[in-house]
């Protein structure tokens, strides 16, 4: 590869570290004189542009530069449309049902207020453990992959890189919370595009595509993983992001709902026209002859491959935007990591320097993890499986006509899909260990069979069944105690409804359902 020099390397890698300090402690010195709620949360004060630099931002990380080629080198453009369109289009999602969540839970900001609103208490800290292992999991993820682009591109160690980018954000995230990550992220995310349009037009200015390899590479034509990709992804992806509490701190942050559409609706384009362009790399690696290259070389080389026929300013450019990519991707993680924690586990009563200590500690096992991780795509995938087995249950009690629906079911429904997918490897593979290896994928998602496919129906469908089996041994059992006692069985009456916010006369104060909101049994 054109590499540029070391020192040149480490020049743009600790310039651009050292511009975004800057520019996060300035902001939070001017900003230093903030209440623990705004630290946490900035709760209808952003409109509609920056919210969409934000989602923009959050939804990217330098992991995109080995998924996204890799797969357009194994699906061709069928898989590079599909997992383009099923990672842009549940930002909608958030426009969609964020107005709705804000209207029920008008004083939170993230999704485990309302479950705690909703389901109780014990629900809420299932969800919170849940998010907060999704949000590690993110975290290791994105190390590891910036680790691995700055090994790619210019062959340095990327221990010092990793631990600078620990440093630095949480310095600026420490100092300012929320607040700095969103304003950051405004920065990051104007880059990115900008960046990004700068490399796609050096590619393809600079490659010659090779008519012989388009035919002979079968990349136009659609495949069986491709097919099952169809449904696989949007479910992997959706479920996943009512996970990440980043983005539901952008969600509540909304001005109004009218700004939250826009904002989502942008980004929604945006990183649809950036993950496609980053896909089509491979598909260009192929057609050129840089991927497989002699010795052939893994698919989530291709980007890299690919740079190999360009100029060094083009690496330099690509270094910048991975590290501008990785820095918002990992400081919106630290941000949400603190503002879950506090709210959750301490109901922010916790001064907010212990809870930031704490994240700090955690990140030392994610640099540990995060170096000894290969698969980015794998770590994705895990976390995948289990929002897929927990998010449609938690989601049916978005419907008041569902008032009878508690958190005893979201409970069992969310850990009955996950040993469902255990069951369907078991009998899949006739192998109770294999089985047991299908919750880690071991087999990644590009195995040539159905075990992918058949874990991604198994854990939504296995939640399901298992919530709606929990109702009725839940129904059951109050039932037969009201007739021991000879009581009244009312578990299935409508419950009375009440306003929830102090100003009963505020259109979005929350409305509940007073006798069963905030119950698990």
């Amino acid at each position: 590869m054109n590499q540029p020099s070391f020192p040149a390397s480490n020049a743009i890698i600790y310039l651009t570290y050292g511009a975004f300090l800057v520019l996060g402690t300035a902001i939070a010195w001017r900003m230093r004189k903030q209440s623990k709620q705004d630290f946490l949360s900035s709760n209808g004060t952003q409109s509609a542009f920056p919210l969409a630099l934000n989602f923009i931002a959050s939804a990217l990380g330098a992991g995109i530069l080995f998924s996204y080629p890799e797969l357009a080198t194994i699906t061709g453009v069928q898989g590079v449309i599909v997992y383009a369109l099923a990672s842009s289009l549940p930002m909608l999602v958030f426009g969609a049902l964020g107005p709705i969540i804000r209207r029920k839970c008008p004083e939170g900001f993230v999704l485990t207020e309302w479950t705690r609103q909703r389901y109780g208490t014990v629900t809420m800290l299932y969800l919170s453990f849940m998010t907060l292992v999704t949000l590690f999991l993110y975290m290791v993820a994105e190390l590891s992959a910036l680790g691995q682009v700055v090994t790619a591109l210019t062959g340095l160690d990327s221990l010092p890189v990793i631990i600078v980018e620990c440093v630095i954000t949480t310095i600026y995230t420490s100092l300012g919370g929320f607040k700095i990550s969103f304003l950051t992220d405004v920065v990051q995310g104007g880059m990115v595009v900008g960046l990004i349009v700068i490399a796609t037009i050096t590619i393809g200015a600079k490659t010659e595509i090779k008519r012989e390899l388009v035919d002979s590479s079968h990349l136009l034509e659609p495949s069986l993983l491709g097919w099952q990709l169809l449904y696989i992804l949007p479910v992997a992806v959706l479920t996943n992001d009512f996970f990440l509490s980043s983005f539901w701190l952008r969600t509540f942050s909304s001005k109004s709902d009218k700004d939250l559409w826009i904002g989502v609706s942008v980004a929604m384009v945006v990183i649809l026209c950036i993950l496609t362009l980053v896909g089509c790399s491979g598909l260009i690696a192929a057609w050129s002859g840089a991927w497989p290259g002699d010795p052939e070389q893994e698919g989530s080389l291709a980007f890299f491959l690919l740079l190999q026929q360009l100029p060094n300013w083009v690496v330099c450019i690509v270094l910048v935007m991975v590290v501008s990519l990785s820095t918002a991707a990992f400081d919106s993680l630290q941000s949400a990591m603190v503002s879950s924690a506090s709210n959750d586990l301490f109901r922010n009563r916790l001064n907010i320097w212990y809870i930031r200590a704490m994240v700090v500690l955690i990140i030392i096992p994610v640099v540990v993890v995060a170096l000894r991780a290969s698969s980015i795509l794998q770590i994705y995938l895990i976390s995948d499986l289990l929002s897929a087995a927990t998010i449609p249950v938690l989601c049916l009690g978005l419907s008041d006509r569902l008032y009878w629906w508690r958190g005893f079911e979201v409970v069992v429904g969310g850990l009955g899909g996950i040993l469902t997918v255990f069951i369907f490897g078991a009998i899949y593979y006739n192998d109770a260990e294999q089985g047991a290896q299908l919750l880690l994928i071991r087999s990644g998602l590009y195995a040539n069979d159905w075990s992918a496919f058949g874990a991604f129906v198994a854990a939504p469908v296995g939640g399901v069944v298992w919530g709606f089996g929990a109702l009725a041994l839940r129904l059951s059992f109050q039932y037969v105690k009201a007739k021991i006692r000879r009581e009244r069985f009312d578990s299935l009456d409508r419950p009375r409804m009440t306003r929830t916010a102090s100003d009963s006369d505020r259109p979005d104060a929350a409305v509940v359902a007073s006798s069963t909101a905030g119950k698990f049994f």
